[in-house]
């Protein structure tokens, strides 16, 4: 009995340790400043498994990067950014095209300083799709572009428009912009979305979010439909019981279940992680405890599986590190609802994750974090993974 119950715990023993060493991270690239610095924006992927995304600072002219990170480990500036007329501090995803065009948006610059659409092109050649102007046009478009099969472009922009709380727009691959939706705040609208991109259904219909406006002026989920016409899926309410500040992307499964989200409120008013049914009934997964032990403050929104599980990341707490606050942690709920910190970061991987998480098919997890790192006396920031 004894030689079999010691042949059980050394079999245990070794299954998680084998689990334990399978679970890697990685800092794959620490920014330098000269080579751009900063990104906050989630990281894309092609077919090869080549990284793009964009830095906010740095560069040439310090405005600024779009950048590739190939996966034999080669770091690559792509563009860099000279402020007017091209544009500035890009702080949001990219996204890639069939022929391996990169579109996005700088937040700054442009020809009114109100930010641009940009395309970059194979070769490096960057064009200016449209430069914003501010009222009634938009200003500051904080979050990415989404194509549809068209090679039309849909956005926003966080501030300016008719009522100076942002837009929904449309732009043809000419840069023919429409402005589908201008945001008029509470109590019947939202107001200034910000960080990720929005969502688009097989119907052509928008999806997103807005970290202020609604009933509470806590943020809402909308809905857009092709033709512009609004409906507020839901009106966060904040306090104790619901969160507030819903940033980043959205996620919708297969029954037409929405997933995010909110930087504050909720029972710890660390934030929370929530579902919004078709039918506009939301249920809070997770309440964030902050500590050493749970995340606080999630900024990005959430990355949904097949199996229903989400991931994402806190930009504080999950450890000890930035003077006790925790610099921040990425995570994985489970379908049943089970939290499960899959990192904390200390300072010298990282700090403030604030972009998406990219999970590939194989399970592997991308993401960047804006601050922290090796690559300069300050800590520019790093491209990170985490396989399972």
């Amino acid at each position: 009995m004894i030689n079999k119950l010691y042949i059980l715990t050394f079999m245990v023993v070794l299954v998680l340790t084998a689990l334990a060493q399978a679970q890697t991270f990685t800092d794959l690239y620490n920014f330098t400043y000269s080579s751009g610095a900063y990104p906050s924006a989630a990281v894309i992927e092609d077919s090869s498994g080549n990284l793009y995304g964009t830095a906010s600072g740095g560069g040439t002219d310090y405005f600024g990067v779009v950048y590739e990170f190939s996966s034999s480990g080669t770091y690559t500036v792509l563009y860099a950014f000279t402020g007017s007329p091209d544009g500035e501090s890009p702080n949001t995803p990219v996204i890639r095209d069939s022929q391996g065009n990169l579109y996005g948006t700088a937040g700054l610059g442009g020809t009114d300083s109100c930010g641009v659409v940009f395309k970059l092109d194979t070769a490096g050649t960057e064009t200016v799709l449209h430069s914003f102007a501010g009222t009634p046009d938009g200003c500051n478009p904080y979050q990415g572009v989404i194509m549809d099969k068209k090679g039309n472009l849909y956005g926003t922009t966080s501030s300016g428009g008719t009522y100076r709380e942002g837009t929904v727009f449309k732009l043809t691959a000419k840069g023919r912009e429409t402005l589908l939706h201008r945001f008029q705040g509470e109590p019947s609208d939202g107001a200034y979305p910000s960080v990720g991109h929005l969502i688009m259904d097989e119907a052509g219909n928008l999806y997103g979010l807005t970290d202020e406006g609604g009933t509470s002026s806590d943020g809402v989920l909308y809905k857009l439909t092709p033709k512009g016409k609004e409906t507020l899926l839901y009106s966060f309410a904040g306090g104790s019981s619901d969160g507030c500040q819903p940033f980043g992307t959205v996620a919708m499964d297969k029954t037409g279940n929405f997933y995010g989200t909110t930087e504050h409120c909720g029972s710890n008013s660390y934030g929370t992680i929530w579902k919004v049914s078709a039918k506009g009934k939301e249920t809070i997964l997770h309440n964030f405890a902050g500590g050493t032990s749970d995340g606080c403050y999630p900024v990005a929104g959430v990355t949904l599986d097949s199996k229903g599980n989400l991931y994402g990341n806190t930009d504080e707490c999950g450890g000890t590190g930035c003077d006790g606050y925790g610099c921040g942690t990425v995570w994985e709920l489970s379908a049943k609802g089970r939290l499960t910190l899959l990192h904390s970061f200390d300072g010298s991987d990282g700090v403030l994750p604030n972009g998406e998480v990219l999970r590939t098919t194989n399970g592997t997890l991308f993401g960047t974090t804006p601050e922290g790192g090796t690559g300069c006396d300050d800590g520019c920031g790093t491209v990170w993974s985490y396989v399972p």
